[in-house]
């Protein structure tokens, strides 16, 4: 009996010295606490990194939590004891990251027109054309589906024209009777069709063509409603919308299919249109 009395005092002293070097290990900093260690729940899981503790700091500097303990007090350190959470490197955007791409704006898109446009300076070019009721040179196409772009800057210059939109193969219409003066391919207005009206006075442009009419020649004459082409993306227009680009020209005295001052067809056919409902 006095022997186990003797093997209990010296395995509890044994045990005691083990628990007394164990603490000053790791108050010297000799000895790091093991992957299996258990953790308090108290510490919220986060991204740790190690704090670099000045030859100056004290040892319960350098045992303090940055948490806020809400368990009983441990003799031994806490596993963040030698730790602090390292702010995570996205938690904003970088200067230069790219931002997202804008849109592709299609300044063509048809929209109804919300006012009557104001007529040409010219009240006698107006009124020759207007009495002659130009069409609308694209098949299937009114006044409602068209948008008034011919003042609106295209880079530099003024755009003097209306973009008609219609699926690719549309059939484009001669907008008056007259003649086909001109079949031109041009970098920018890719295949073209110039048509001069009966006295000679107007041109009708015609841009962006996908083809001309089987047996389309210079010279020979149209009536409105004939087919002379469709609608395509020739020249420089977008890939993605097809579309005829129309203007007139009145012509000068020399009567040059390539230049002209620029009359817009807009007004014609929206007043029609206001004339027809009235």
């Amino acid at each position: 009996m006095n022997r186990l009395r003797q093997a209990a005092a010296f395995l509890a002293g044994f045990l005691v010295g083990v628990v007394v070097l164990y603490v000053l290990l790791l108050w010297k900093g000799q000895l790091v606490r093991g992957p299996f260690a258990p953790v308090s729940s108290a510490v919220p899981p986060t991204t740790l990194a190690p704090i670099s503790a000045s030859p100056a700091a004290s040892a319960s500097d350098l045992f303090a939590s940055p948490f806020p303990s809400v368990s009983a007090p441990s003799p031994f350190p806490s596993a963040s004891s030698a730790f602090q959470a390292a702010p995570s490197p996205f938690t904003t955007p970088a200067p230069w990251a790219p931002q997202a791409e804008a849109a592709l704006a299609v300044p063509d898109v048809p929209t109804p027109p919300h006012a009557l446009p104001a007529p040409p300076p010219d009240l006698g070019d107006f009124a020759r054309l207007k009495a002659r009721s130009i069409a609308i040179p694209v098949q299937g196409v009114d006044v409602s589906q068209l948008r008034d772009n011919f003042s609106e800057m295209r880079g530099s210059r003024a755009h003097e024209a209306i973009d008609i939109l219609a699926p690719r193969g549309t059939p484009v219409l001669a907008a008056d009777d007259g003649v086909i003066q001109k079949l031109f391919t041009s970098a920018q207005g890719g295949l073209t069709v110039y048509e001069f009206d009966r006295d000679g006075a107007y041109c009708y442009y015609y841009a962006h063509l996908d083809r001309y009419a089987e047996g389309l020649t210079e010279g020979m004459a149209a009536r409105k409603g004939d087919v002379i082409g469709y609608v395509g993306t020739s020249g420089n227009a977008p890939p993605g919308t097809p579309h005829l680009h129309f203007t007139i020209f009145k012509l000068g005295p020399e009567k040059q299919w390539w230049k002209g001052t620029a009359v817009n067809p807009f007004p014609l056919w929206a007043l029609k249109k206001v004339s027809n409902n009235g």
